[in-house]
């Protein structure tokens, strides 16, 4: 087997263990022994070195100017010299010798060995990059690996990413191999080579996680219009469907909460609340405050705020703990809102926004009925909009062992947290979306 054969054998082998393409390292040979031509003649050296990509062969040509007399033997050759070659040179012209590389010293090959390593990790690094650049705000799996003061690394395949310390969930233990899905935050170019940071707080992560865990989600039956997080927390999801039989909350939570438990279960726990979403703003913040259950609404549309009253047993699983339920539920509809309960609200006029007041579950059943009688384009009976909610309540997706006492008991929502000193505004036009 002849050497060029060889030559290109290795080249394909290392092509495929590298990933890099063959041109890639035919031209960094050339460049190598380029530089190796240039430490044995000297740096003033003009060559060219030609490898062919069928047979492996390759040449290298020496480049001369001929002139007619020499002053500088490595870039200039004589006229006569250069007729000896070809009869039809003149001055100016330029000559190509061939060169016989096996002249070449331990130096120069050492120059060319350095040239082809730093050409390969070049290539490496671009490869790396373009892979992962690729991978911007998607999903991917890691592997813990180790932890520094402020960074936890994991192992994406073949490469290590960064979970920075404010893109990680607060109170989550990341065990060594540990593996854990994460979203692709900023993928940037070094000259060490490309680095990726990665989150685990990042909202999307949530919504990629439903379009994975869900089937409904991924083929776009339902459509997740909104998330917000407190991660490791809470979060609330805004769920809307186009079709009037599919549920899309009870499609999220799935039979007795196997699918939302499986997403919150990678994301340390975290409790997710699924909402409907409307179009209407007062069924839109009725909703968003759940669990809690919502008596009115008031909107105005001028200063973009809400009043919201619940009954007096309820204004506690309203607010959340320090306030965190009334705040995600502000970020989640663009509303702010203020809550008071049935007995603050009597006898004054915290609902009256221009005639605005709402009864949230009127508002509701209308929104059912225009909506099922939009889809069949013929009039719906009150009987069909009660059965709908009927359908969208039932005891499958929120049965007692999702939405139980234990996971909204008293002692988490208790008076302490939540009393009206606390929560009371701080100054006139103060919102306690804002506490």
């Amino acid at each position: 087997m002849d050497n060029g054969r060889e030559l290109i054998e290795a080249l394909i082998q290392v092509s495929h263990e590298k990933g890099i393409d063959k041109e890639v390292i035919f031209e960094a040979i050339e460049a190598s022994l380029v530089s190796a031509c240039k430490k044995h003649f000297g740096s003033t050296a003009n060559v060219r070195v030609v490898v062919d990509r069928e047979t492996g062969e390759y040449i290298v040509l020496a480049v001369k100017t001929v002139v007619e007399n020499v002053t500088d033997d490595i870039a200039e050759i004589s006229l006569a010299d250069a007729r000896k070659i070809n009869s039809k040179y003149e001055l100016e012209d330029t000559v190509e010798i061939k060169l016989k590389p096996g002249k070449f010293g331990r130096i120069s090959a050492q120059t060319a060995k350095q040239v082809v390593v730093q050409k390969f990790r070049e290539a490496e690094r671009e490869n790396l990059y373009n892979e992962y650049i690729g991978k911007l705000n998607h999903v991917i799996t890691g592997i813990v690996q180790r932890a520094d003061r402020r960074n936890i690394i994991i192992n994406i395949g073949n490469m290590e990413a960064f979970i920075p310390i404010q893109e990680q969930i607060q109170r989550e233990n990341y065990d060594f191999n540990r593996r854990l899905r994460v979203f692709v935050l900023e993928v940037k170019q070094t000259s060490k080579g490309p680095i990726v940071n990665v989150s685990r707080t990042h909202p999307e992560l949530l919504k990629s996680l439903f379009e994975q865990e869900v089937p409904e989600v991924g083929d776009g039956t339902v459509e997740i219009k909104s998330v917000v997080r407190d991660a490791g927390n809470r979060s609330k999801v805004a769920v809307y469907t186009k079709h009037p039989h599919v549920d899309p909350i009870g499609s999220c939570v799935g039979q007795h909460g196997q699918r939302v438990n499986a997403i919150s279960s990678e994301l340390n726990n975290e409790k997710i609340d699924i909402v409907n979403w409307s179009s209407d703003p007062k069924a839109y913040i009725a909703a968003a405050l759940s669990p809690s259950k919502v008596t009115q609404v008031a909107v105005d549309e001028a200063t973009h705020m809400a009043h919201v009253v619940v009954p007096d047993n309820q204004l506690s699983l309203a607010i959340g703990k320090e306030g965190l339920n009334a705040r995600l539920a502000a970020r989640l509809t663009g509303w702010k809102i203020e809550i008071q309960s049935e007995s603050q609200a009597k006898d004054t006029d915290f609902l009256v926004f221009s005639g605005s007041e709402v009864t949230v579950e009127a508002e509701k059943t209308a929104e059912l009925e225009t909506a099922y009688a939009n889809f069949y384009e013929e009039p719906a009976a009150e009987v069909v909009a009660t059965e709908m909610q009927a359908e969208v309540a039932d005891d499958e997706y929120y049965d007692d062992e999702y939405y139980d006492d234990e996971y909204y008991d008293d002692e988490y929502y208790d008076d302490e947290y939540y009393d009206d000193e606390y929560y009371e505004a701080e100054e006139p036009g103060a919102t306690n979306s804002d506490a």
